[in-house]
């Protein structure tokens, strides 16, 4: 039987994570990134950035905390450790999501205005390559090998297959309406993709370009039409999926063995992204509509304590 933890926020508790942690938080209507300490949960710093500040990711020494600021068609990298932005890159039009192969020499980054996926050099910003995708493209994964990259694109419905020793796009795999964002399993096997407005997420195997499943979600008492799948997470050893469904104010909690949803765990309004701790032992999810970020407790399943952000959080990473 599905259960729903509840939570208040004014009811809530001051849960410190017992390991310390850096967070950062893109605010896309303030122009800025919010740092917060993982022990305090205290706002420690806000960065001001480019305008409309969206998706994030550390590269792999996490010194340095990528940003896509949308509105000046740049990224913004951030020294995590002074939390100063040191330099920007051109990214092409309006970067929305992005991701670094495991060695931090290539950025990956989704055009959404130009149907583009731009391949930049980290060092020094050289493009290497623009590759034609789908209309739209926003989710955007390296797999953990580095083999290959897939890029979903909104309004083709769309994930897109890129070989990164060519760079060219060697398969189209047709996913439900509007997908957001891609994840790889931890062993790279599959790759998850959730469709926003499909209300779906498909898990597509990453040799054959095969979708090996597809399912959905229901709440009892919500209407399905808000049960929008955006961000997904996958737990340390691999055997939960929590997948942020935006309107619908929730986190699913799924097996990743038998797609089974296990728990839907109520959070802030419009949870769009959301991360984990390198222990595994928190999640962290940002609410669009009510700027805060909620943080769940993984052994337990129930949300701790809300922090409040900037405004329309949008991304969140953590550094160790």
């Amino acid at each position: 039987m599905l259960r729903t933890t509840l939570v208040c926020a004014a009811l809530f508790p001051i849960f410190a994570p017992a390991e310390a942690a850096t967070l950062f938080v893109s605010n896309e209507k303030d122009n800025t990134v919010t740092v917060i300490d993982g022990e305090s949960l205290k706002v420690i710093k806000t960065i001001a950035t480019g305008a409309r500040p969206r998706g994030m990711i550390l590269t792999p020494d996490n010194k340095k905390l990528i940003v896509c600021a949308g509105d000046d068609n740049r990224l913004d990298i951030i020294d995590t450790t002074t939390l100063e932005v040191e330099r920007s890159l051109d990214s092409g039009p309006d970067p929305e999501l992005l991701d670094i192969d495991s060695k931090g020499d290539r950025i990956y980054v989704a055009n959404e205005d130009d149907g583009m996926v731009t391949v930049l050099q980290f060092a020094d910003g050289k493009v290497l390559a623009e590759i034609p995708v789908g209309v739209e493209p926003e989710g955007m994964a390296v797999s953990p090998d580095d083999r290959i990259t897939v890029a979903t694109s909104e309004q083709t419905s769309m994930a897109h297959i890129i070989d990164n020793a060519t760079l060219k796009v060697v398969a189209n795999v047709l996913v439900d309406v509007r997908p957001r964002v891609a994840e790889f399993t931890k062993d790279g096997s599959v790759v998850w993709v959730s469709a926003e407005i499909g209300g779906t997420v498909s898990v597509i195997d990453a040799k054959s370009y095969k979708t090996v499943k597809k399912f959905g979600f229901e709440i009892p008492g919500v209407r399905p039409e808000v049960i929008q799948p955006m961000g997904i997470r996958f737990s340390n050893d691999g055997k939960l999926a929590f997948i942020a469904l935006s309107t619908a104010n929730r986190v699913a909690v799924v097996d990743t063995a038998t797609y089974e949803v296990k728990d839907y765990i109520l959070v802030g309004q419009r949870p769009w992204h959301l991360t984990m701790n390198e222990q595994g032992t928190k999640l962290y999810v940002v609410n669009g509509l009510t700027n805060d970020m909620t943080v769940v407790d993984v052994a337990s399943l129930k949300p701790e304590t809300s922090v409040p952000v900037g405004r329309l959080p949008w991304g969140v990473m953590v550094k160790p």
